[in-house]
């Protein structure tokens, strides 16, 4: 939980950051590899390749290249067609994307994991319900497939360090290897070289965004990841809400209710609750 925190305190930045000052004014697909290439950077001293077998390399490629490379693709397009707390309302099925696929796995129906991941929706869609633009439904298509892909890295990476303990400091470094690639061929396929970075500004939030976002977010949330219950993962990936429109409404003045604010988290928080309960039954 302490991981999964911390990295939401980072995350609900990147929202705002991202809509403010990169949508429509820098490439998406240059805004997703420089900050994918940052962070690969950051990893690749500590790869120890004698440590892990190419089986395993191959699978933590495969997921990065899912979890953040594809994931990216959708994500940063989605804020082309809408505003900032909209895309943090259009996350909110992402934990019951989690739950239900990690059920597929393991070839059962667990309906806790599903009322958990539910309630914590519930929640977040307390918070903010925009009215619906000529927009919307490239923008819902577009955020439902970053939240597909964040869902299935997540559960996909947690079931791997479940079956296979690896050191994750040592390894991790393929996991963006695998997300360079797909966003670096976004890039080289989709890209404007004529919507690069102009101002200092720009670079500063690609930075911010390749270093600590992304290179330590992810490594910590993934950490984080492989030390809950996937109830409570679900749960935990719609804290990311009400951090991000809170932020939003802070720094960037939006009119936010923050009576749904605080009635919303209240939602969510029930949910991590409501998780805790079922686990102990289980462990009983």
């Amino acid at each position: 939980m302490l991981h999964l925190s911390f990295v939401t305190a980072l995350w609900a930045f990147s929202f705002s950051l991202i809509g403010v000052y990169l949508a429509g004014q820098v490439d998406s697909w240059f805004s997703a590899v420089s900050r994918v290439f940052i962070a690969t950077l950051i990893f690749l001293p500590f790869i120890k390749f004698r440590q892990i077998s190419l089986q395993n390399a191959t699978k933590l490629m495969a997921i990065g290249a899912i979890q953040i490379g594809a994931m990216y693709g959708f994500y940063y397009h989605s804020f082309l067609f809408l505003s900032v707390p909209e895309v943090l309302l259009f996350t909110v099925m992402t934990p019951v994307y989690i739950a239900l696929i990690n059920d597929l796995f393991e070839k059962r129906f667990q309906p806790h994991h599903l009322l958990v991941a539910l309630v914590a929706t519930i929640g977040a869609i307390t918070i903010r319900y925009e009215h619906i633009n000529e927009q919307f439904w490239i923008g819902l298509c577009l955020v439902q497939g970053a939240n597909l892909c964040f869902a299935l890295g997540q559960v996909c990476y947690k079931r791997l360090l479940h079956h296979t303990p690896l050191p994750q400091l040592s390894c991790f470094g393929f996991f963006f290897i695998g997300a360079l690639v797909v966003s670096g061929a976004g890039f080289v396929i989709f890209g404007d070289s004529n919507k690069l970075p102009t101002t200092q500004l720009q670079w500063g939030v690609l930075l911010y965004l390749g270093l600590i976002a992304s290179g330590l977010g992810y490594f910590l949330w993934n950490k984080g990841a492989t030390l809950v219950s996937v109830g409570t993962l679900a749960a935990m990936n719609n804290v990311l809400v009400p951090a991000g429109i809170l932020v939003n409404l802070v720094i960037w003045n939006r009119d936010e209710s923050l009576t749904k604010l605080a009635i919303g988290s209240a939602i969510i928080l029930l949910a991590l609750y409501l998780d805790r309960v079922f686990e102990a039954k289980k462990s009983q």
